[in-house]
């Protein structure tokens, strides 16, 4: 029994030793690859490139804005009297000097026949003073009378022919008085509320309805103040065009830029801005909240890029281009102006390959292989799959 159990201690030692030496003797790379994991050498970074644009682009800006109409009418009477006659009903078109009311007029309509016949019985005196007067220059040229009372009646046409002309201006203001009590439309337009009835006794300051113009009509919205030079050199090239969008549609309604205000909102850094729009089929009404697109400028032959493709970090910004040998480069640019999904960018020729997928795991200079070959504009080398 003691040989047997010394027999079997004399195997565990051998094993253990065995053990021991293939631990200690290991080829380098196996014991590397199950120490670390198998940490190999990493391979190409798959990536999808895309090739830069060439096109002109507008520079636009977009506001919310607020249509209002150019000019706007609160009708009131002229003279205190009593409505007689409505012509014109809510919501109607109206003309320029289209009669909206009448107003009641008998007692202007007597005024202006007292002044008229003022001035008919002028005219008469005036007459018959001249006729006198003229009877008088014959007989002095017959020395039939003194010079004294030819002197008097030259007086006495003077007077007369002033009295006259007094008159009648004093009926031309008669009539003015008397056009009051007809209320015509001082402008083109939309007749808004009608706040009287005939019969109704109305006063200088009562309110008969508004007369609103609706074509043509502006759109007031806001630019920051850092576009006001942009905006003052398209004003002075020429039309500015400007778009307004009505909520939840796509059609846009053109029209014009029209006003830029002479002052800044110091506090909201913005400035105050207007555009002018055809408003023939009314589409835009007064108080209306609109979407505007405003193009102050169109970049000519500008390079454009994905902005998915553009990395901002403390290196500064710029793009992962694909080199020659396969190889991620760095493509430093300088962002103009963004746009949608794309932005125009300095800084590249224009036909450089831009990585736009995979770039998140890219380092400079770093192998890469892009997923379909042909968007290289090479094939991929062999060896590198």
């Amino acid at each position: 029994m003691k040989n047997t159990t010394k027999g079997v201690l004399l195997v565990a030692a051998i094993a253990a030793g065995a053990g021991a030496w293939h631990v200690t003797h290991a080829p380098q790379g196996e014991k590397h690859a199950e120490g670390k994991g198998g940490n190999r050498p990493q391979g190409p970074t798959t990536v999808n490139v895309v090739a830069p644009k060439r096109q002109d682009v507008p520079v636009t800006l977009q506001a919310n804005g607020t249509v209002s109409p150019i000019s706007t009418v609160d009708l009131h009477p002229q003279t205190t009297s009593t409505i007689v006659k409505v012509h014109v009903k809510e919501g109607q078109f109206v003309r320029e000097g289209e009669l909206m009311f009448s107003l009641d007029n008998r007692s202007e309509s007597a005024n202006l026949e007292k002044a008229e016949a003022q001035v008919a019985r002028d005219r008469a005196s005036l007459a018959d003073i001249e006729r006198q007067y003229q009877r008088s220059m014959d007989l002095l040229a017959q020395k039939f009378v003194a010079q004294g009372a030819v002197d008097t009646l030259k007086s006495q046409v003077d007077a007369a022919r002033a009295l006259l002309e007094s008159d009648i201006a004093a009926a031309r203001a008669v009539k003015v008085d008397q056009s009051y009590t007809s209320i015509r439309a001082p402008l083109t337009g939309r007749v808004g509320a009608i706040n009287v009835y005939p019969g109704s006794l109305v006063q200088l300051t009562t309110s008969l309805t508004t007369v609103t113009q609706l074509d043509p009509i502006n759109v007031a919205f806001t630019v920051p103040e850092s576009q006001l030079a942009a905006l003052l050199d398209a004003q002075r090239a020429g039309k500015v065009p400007v778009q307004a969008f009505q909520n939840n549609s796509t059609t846009p309604i053109e029209g014009q830029l029209s006003f830029i205000d002479n002052t800044v909102d110091p506090q909201a850094g913005v400035i105050r801005v207007k555009a002018q729009f055809s408003n023939k089929d009314t589409r835009l009404w007064p108080g209306q909240y609109v979407n505007t697109a405003l193009t102050v400028q169109t970049l000519k032959d500008a390079v454009v890029v994905p902005q998915n493709a553009i990395i901002n970090n403390t290196r500064g910004t710029f793009v992962y281009v694909l080199g020659a040998d396969n190889t991620a480069k760095v493509a430093n640019v300088e962002r103009v102006h963004g746009f949608g999904a794309d932005a125009v960018v300095r800084g590249l020729q224009g036909t450089e390959k831009i990585i736009v997928e995979g770039k998140q795991n890219l380092r400079p200079g770093g192998k890469v292989r892009v997923a379909d070959a042909r968007l290289a504009g090479q094939e991929t080398p062999k060896g590198v799959e």
